[in-house]
């Protein structure tokens, strides 16, 4: 019973973070040419709202808005609508020197998807984009993100994250798993739908816009997945991107991974339809595979195969003892990555042992944090690196 469930548990671990990725990239791969954005020589270039959250967002509001204002979009069909509920900088003043800039404030701070919702009832365009305050978008990003709404299945469109590389542990982290992620969101949308759209760049149909509870975390994958649940595509653009500048440490990482793993567990609580194979068979092995196991049943199985393989290698040794032999000495570089990180050295090549155990021991405090129901929707932001003006 101990062997079999030894490699049931290994075999799942490795699905989900290697096999997993193999799967999509070989269907994705067979799948080519990836169907032709539809519309005629015209370019499509319809009204558009463009949606910035910012919450004591002072310092950084003008080049955000210097950024947006270079958007390579008809002026006349783009406008720009700031919302800054709760902020008690001086963002207001800031904002007031940019009359082309619509501006929304209330004194109270109810958390960035109330904000949305508030800030779409204000939208009269057809599409809408969101994006986070303290990222840059390329020039073409509008552009690239609408053209695909010229097919009436596309429902929403993420746009790519990237983060800055600033020679720091923590950076070199986030840069490496967001590559990887970047990978699996392409493949996903090249087979069927994007399993959750980055908030930082996200645009979605106006008219499929629901108004989020008032507790969401999770705000751009929750409303992108429900889109995904009426039968929608969310498509991944990678020609559209948003640059971030890292987490300023490795605990303000883990900070920012247990709200997302907190938010990770509410959200599949909200989006039990994605689990019907009989509905949408595909969304639901995208959405089980990509997400779910992750969040939930994978850290499960990581954790129990340490005591699992002591069990077997005390009583069986050979294969078992290696496996936990190469697990021991797996967390101690992590263990030692984390150590020179703190004191301000570079992990080298002890990152990928590192960032792989602190986002599952995100999961368990964020599993912790969800079950007490200790996560605001008014979450403290994670600190970050300078932004980069230009």
């Amino acid at each position: 019973m101990l062997t079999t469930l030894f490699w049931l548990f290994l075999a799942v671990v490795l699905y989900t973070y290697v096999g997993y990725a193999g799967v999509v990239w070989a269907w994705a791969w067979l799948l080519r040419p990836a169907p032709a954005v539809a519309g005629g020589s015209e370019p499509f270039e319809p009204e558009v709202t463009l949606v910035v959250p910012a919450y004591n967002e002072a310092d950084i509001l003008e080049a955000k808005i210097r950024n947006c204002l270079a958007l390579d979009y008809p002026c006349a069909k783009l406008r720009l609508l700031f919302i800054t509920d709760g902020s008690t900088d001086h963002s207001a003043r800031v904002l007031a020197r940019f009359p082309l800039v619509q501006h929304l404030h209330q004194p109270q701070r109810a958390g960035k998807s109330m904000a949305e919702n508030r800030a779409i009832r204000h939208v009269r365009t057809p599409f809408v984009v969101f994006t986070d305050c303290n990222t840059l978008l390329n020039p073409e990003a509008v552009r690239r993100l609408v053209r695909h709404y010229a097919d009436p299945r596309v429902g929403a469109v993420s746009g790519e994250k990237r983060v800055q590389a600033d020679g720091s542990t923590a950076g070199a982290g986030e840069g490496l798993y967001w590559r990887y992620e970047s990978l699996l969101k392409r493949c996903d949308s090249a087979i069927s739908s994007l399993m959750g759209a980055a908030g930082e760049l996200v645009s979605f149909r106006t008219a499929l816009f629901r108004p989020l509870e008032a507790d969401t975390i999770l705000d751009d994958f929750v409303q992108s997945m429900r889109i995904v649940a009426d039968g929608y595509r969310v498509v991944y653009e990678p020609g559209a991107y948003a640059t971030e500048p890292p987490s300023f440490s490795l605990r303000e990482e883990l900070k920012r991974k247990v709200r997302i793993c907190a938010g990770g567990w509410q959200a599949m609580t909200r989006l039990p339809g994605l689990l019907n194979p009989v509905r949408q068979p595909v969304i639901t092995f995208l959405y089980a595979s990509h997400r779910v196991l992750r969040w939930s049943l994978t850290p499960l199985l990581l954790a129990l195969l340490l005591p699992l393989s002591a069990v077997l290698a005390a009583n069986q040794g050979g294969v078992y003892a290696l496996a936990l032999a190469g697990q021991l000495a797996f967390y101690a570089a992590a263990g030692l990555g984390w150590a020179l990180a703190s004191r301000g050295r570079p992990a080298g090549r002890l990152l990928v042992p590192l960032y792989f155990t602190l986002m599952h021991v995100a999961v368990f405090q964020g599993f912790w944090r969800f079950v007490r129901r200790a996560q605001p929707a008014a979450w403290d932001k994670a600190r970050r690196a300078t932004v980069a003006t230009a």
